[in-house]
Parts: C-alpha cells; structure tokens; sequence
C-alpha cells in the first residue's frame, strides 16, 4: 500500500483479511447454555416508576420503560439486567475483531496523571471536559476520558526493543467526561463505556498497514451489527495526528453532520468536506450588501482573524464559516472562541506594546481582486498599539464555508453533495509521534530497518488509537431502531435472540420449546439465546412487554398451539407472524436470525 493512500469502504472490505470476514464461530450469544433455564419470574426487569414527557418516544424513554437502565446522577446510568446482557455482548463482539487484528486486552487505572497531560500537551485544551481531583496530600489527578497518555507512557517504560512491535493493546473500560450539559441518555453522559485500541510501530508505513487492517475491522464489527453506519473523512481535532475517519449512524438526534456524494464513495465530516470549486475569477459581481465578516482570534490573542465572505440567501452567518478550513490558513486560530471581539478588546486594552495583527482571507466567491475594507474595524476595536495588516494571498482559492445540500462532489463529475445528522459511534485515528515525542516512547532501530541505512537511536513510535462507544452503541440502537411499539435490537446484540412466551397454563409445555431451542441437538446446530416468559400475567400483557424490550424473535405459545400443537413466530422487524410445527421451530427461528 502506497503510504497516505486512503481506502473506500468497499476496497476496504475487498482487502479484509478473511479472518476478519468470517464471523466468529462459536456464538457471542452461548451465555445461555448454563444448567440453569433464563426465565423472566427470576429475572429483575423493573418497569415501573418512569414519567416521561406525553409523546416522548425518543430511544432513551423506551430504555427506561423496558427496564434497561436507571439513572443515577446526571449523565450517569446503572445498568441493569437486560441492558448489562447488550453491553457485553457488545464487548464480546469487539473482543473477537480487536484480537483477529492481533489485538491484546488490558485493564487501565481510571485515574491518570496531570503531570502527564501537561507534559503531552494536552491538558490546557482538554481541562474544561475532565473530572479533576486531589488526593489529601493535594497532588492532582484527573479522570481519563481518553488514555493516550498513560499507554504511552506505559509503553515508554516497558519497551525498548523493536523486536517487540508492532504492538497492539485495546481496553474496554468507563471513562468519564465532565460534560457541560448531559443530554440524550447514553448519547451524550458524564460516565460511559468505551473501547480503545493503541497501536505502535517502528515507521510510518507499519502505522499506515496497521490503521488500515484496524480500519477493515471497524467495518466488520459494524457490518455484524447490520447498522446503516457511514464511514467519514474526519478532522483529527484534540486528539493530533495527521489522518482520522469517523463511523456514524444517521439521526435527526445527530450532533453532527456528515456530506454525502449521491453517485460516488465520497463522505466526510462537514467540518472536512471538500466541494468542487469553479475556475476563479478575477472580478465577481455581487451586491456589496452581502459581504461579511467572520471575526477569530489566535491562542495567543495576538491576532485577529478576519475571514470575508458572501453571505449565502437564507443562511445563518453563524454556521456558515468552516472553522477547519481557517484554520487550515491560520493554524494558530483558537477554535474554541465563537466570539472574538471581546477577547480583541481585552488585547488593545492589555498594558503591553507588542505588535498586534490582524489578517484578512477572503472565500474564493468574492474573486482575487477583493480587497479588505483600509479600516475593517469599528474605531473601539481598531489597535492603539502597534500592528500590522496581512492578506492571505487569493490565488489559494479557499473555500471558507460550510458544505451545503447540492454543493458538486469534488471526487467524482456528476455527484451532488447531501447532509445528513448523524451520531458518531467510532473514531479511528493515526496519530504518528504527537504523544511518542512529548512522552519519550522510542526505541533503537538497526541500520537494516534504518531509512538512511544507518542505525538510529532513539526513535519515537509512530501510533494510532481507535475507539468506539460501547454504551453510545446501545443508544444509538435505541434512537434509530425504536418503533412506535418499542425496541427493536440487531439480533447479534439484542439481550437475548428469542423470548418463548408461553401462555400461564402452557408454562410447562414452554419449558419444552424453551429447550429445544437452548440446547439444539448436535454440534453442528448452535444453541440459541434464549429467555422463557413464564410470569403469571396474561399473555397479551406479556406480548406487549416482549415488543418494548424488542426481541429480535418471538416463539407464542398460545391458541394455535392448544389446538394444532404450533407455535405462533413473530418477527417484528422481518414483518413475520406464521404459525409453525414445533418439530420446525428451531430451524424455522435460526433461519430468522440469519437475517437479523
């Protein structure tokens, strides 16, 4: 593979090794097959006590009222029974790609150091978003919502040899954010659970082929879990590096946006979205009334941004400016500021004589002959203090807004770009040495593996890290997989495959389906996961309890089978309700779940 050579999905899947392409053999789902029957009169599913707003049927209400979690502090959840069961099957899932990948797990303290975090770098833009605290002797500490410091500094101290890469070690483990407003559930909290995987390799190539096979595996694990995922082009933001792709799944709860081409592969990020430009012109006409100007500052609060650009009809100046694509210009600018003028105002103000500047870039629609206005400012914000004035030079032809619906693709002649809220489930990321550096995680190179054919001393790992939210899956599920009657779960993770409900005076004849069904005769036929509803309510009120908590198949046991011996399939997702001999069940189920 040619070094910073990107895959499509599909040349992606072609190049999957086939140890990623087959799906594991033996079943994620085996939990089952303990001596012990899974019966819902010994199962704790509490559904009682949930108020929520009249119509509310977003994804996080429908886990509530079946029973799948509780609240315990804002942003913070108890998992319970049923949704601890999708939880790790989740994992067990992630366990089987991230090792077919050679992928080695471990466990990592939950606290790291501020020491570390300062010296990576990070700290000062990550600080607002971490649970701090201190120890009685006062000495700092913070909750991980990421650990790219500790691996690398566990890694640092334990290998020195390249004989021990390329290293590949994961944890699935909670991390916690001090989110500034928790909303949406598990989609948005202060405690959830997550996967990463940290790699590292002598050069740049073995990181590439590694971010790559890793890459491959994402979209195996999300192809398992038959979920419409999109797989972006993505900005690499906090986190450093040089390349990154983002897994998404669409929602109208998505707080981000991904562009789409309508005839090619092209998809991106819309902070990364590219669009075909037209040849650029020296003179553009335009009503004079429409030009504005987007104000930014850089870290150090020395320099005022000043991106000029035509304001689209209908548009909202505020999101209308691509921050990346500014940034990309003017690679000091603070991101994090919406308003710069008053962040300008405290600089003039400053008691300081150093120079100031202020720089001005126009978006290529207002042509190479725009000229910033001699005063762009308001006299309160014009400098008292020495400055200078910069122009980014037109012919670079910058793009500086936002993607729009219909925008031309910019990879293929006749594609048009469409927008889509999504939210982003996994992140992939080649990091290179942005934390092997800072960190010291290096190790000697012969010369024979040495680019200049001599030895080097010292060489920082090239790193890649990979994530993906386990609980952010599970309300992802909920959001985008709910009907009006409840959940419905991907069978590979529903918290069991079949629920046997079972008429109260059929209990026992239940209890036969239930094992036929959990412990199939032969090796060659898997058992499958299953739970017997033999509470003693009506069966109407237990179908309508199997349809909230969304079981991928349901076995009826109830007027067909008292008068035909059948049992009734139900498959809400497949649209199937057919009555069934019960010497065909098993078959005719195992053929449903295929399809789930």
């Amino acid at each position: 593979m040619t070094p910073g050579r990107l895959l499509s999905v599909r040349q992606a899947v072609a190049l999957m090794p086939h140890s990623i392409l087959v799906r594991p053999q033996t079943r994620t789902h085996s939990i089952s097959r303990f001596a012990v029957r899974n019966k819902l009169s010994n199962f704790w599913v509490p559904t009682g006590g949930i108020t929520e707003a009249a119509g509310d049927t977003s994804g996080h209400v429908q886990l509530l009222k079946a029973g799948f979690l509780r609240q315990s502090n804002v942003g913070m959840f108890h998992m319970l029974p049923l949704g601890l069961r999708v939880q790790k099957k989740i994992e067990a899932l992630l366990d089987y790609y991230m090792q077919s990948v050679g992928g080695t797990r471990l466990g990592m303290s939950a606290i790291s150091s501020k020491d570390l975090w300062v010296k990576s770098g990070r700290y000062e833009a990550m600080a607002p978003e971490v649970l701090q605290l201190q120890d009685r002797k006062g000495a700092p500490y913070l909750l991980g919502p990421t650990h790219e410091e500790e691996i690398t500094n566990l890694v640092a101290k334990n290998v020195n040899s390249y004989k021990d890469l390329p290293l590949r070690l994961y944890q699935i483990t909670n991390k916690y954010r001090d989110e500034l407003r928790p909303r949406n559930g598990l989609l948005r909290g202060r405690e959830f659970v997550m996967k990463d995987m940290y790699s590292f390799d002598i050069d740049t190539a073995s990181a590439l082929k590694t971010y790559e096979e890793v890459r491959a595996a994402y979209i195996a694990f999300f192809s398992h879990l038959k979920l419409p995922f999109l797989v972006a082009d993505a900005s690499t933001g906090d986190m450093g590096g040089s390349l990154s792709h983002e897994f998404h799944v669409a929602s109208t709860l998505g707080e981000d946006t991904v562009v789409q081409c309508s005839a090619c592969e092209y998809t991106a990020n819309d902070e990364l979205a590219e669009t075909r430009l037209p040849a650029l012109q020296d003179v553009v006409s335009y009503d004079p009334a429409q030009v504005r100007v987007w104000h930014g500052i850089s870290k150090d609060r020395k320099t005022l941004v000043n991106a000029w650009y035509l304001q689209p009809e209908g548009a909202d100046a505020a999101v209308s400016v691509n921050l990346h694509a500014v940034k990309a210009l003017v690679p000091g600018l603070d991101t994090g500021i919406e308003n710069a003028v008053p962040f300008w105002t405290q600089a003039l103000t400053a008691d300081s004589t150093e120079p100031l500047t202020i720089i001005n870039i126009a978006d290529f629609r207002l042509g190479t002959s725009f000229a910033a206005p001699a005063n762009p400012l308001p006299p309160n914000l014009a400098p008292s203090v020495p400055y200078t004035t910069t122009a980014i030079p037109s012919t670079t032809a910058p793009n500086l807004l936002r993607i729009h619906s219909g925008d031309a693709c910019p990879r293929c002649p006749s594609g048009i770009l469409r927008l889509h809220k999504t939210l982003e489930l996994g992140h992939t990321f080649h990091l290179g040495t942005r934390y092997s550096e800072p960190l010291n995680a290096r190790v000697n190179l012969p010369a024979s593996l040495s680019p200049t054919g001599a030895a080097a001393f010292h060489v920082p790992l090239q790193m890649g890290c990979f994530g993906i939210g386990v609980t952010r899956i599970i309300g992802a599920v909920a959001e985008t997989m709910t009907d009006a009657r409840g959940l419905r779960w991907p069978a590979a993770i529903a918290p069991f495959e079949v629920a046997v409900v079972a008429d109260k005076t059929l209990v026992a004849e239940g209890i036969d389906v239930y094992d036929a069904l959990a412990r199939a005769p032969g090796e060659a036929r898997p058992p499958l996961d299953v739970v017997l509803d033999d509470r003693a309510v009506s069966i109407p009120w237990k179908l309508k309890d199997a349809d909230l908590v969304g079981y991928p198949v349901l076995v009826v046991l109830g007027k067909a089978f008292r008068e035909r011996g059948q049992c009734e399939i139900q498959c809400r997702t497949l649209g199937v309700k057919e009555d069934i001999n019960v010497d065909k069940v098993y078959e005719y189920v195992l053929g449903l779940l295929e399809k789930l």
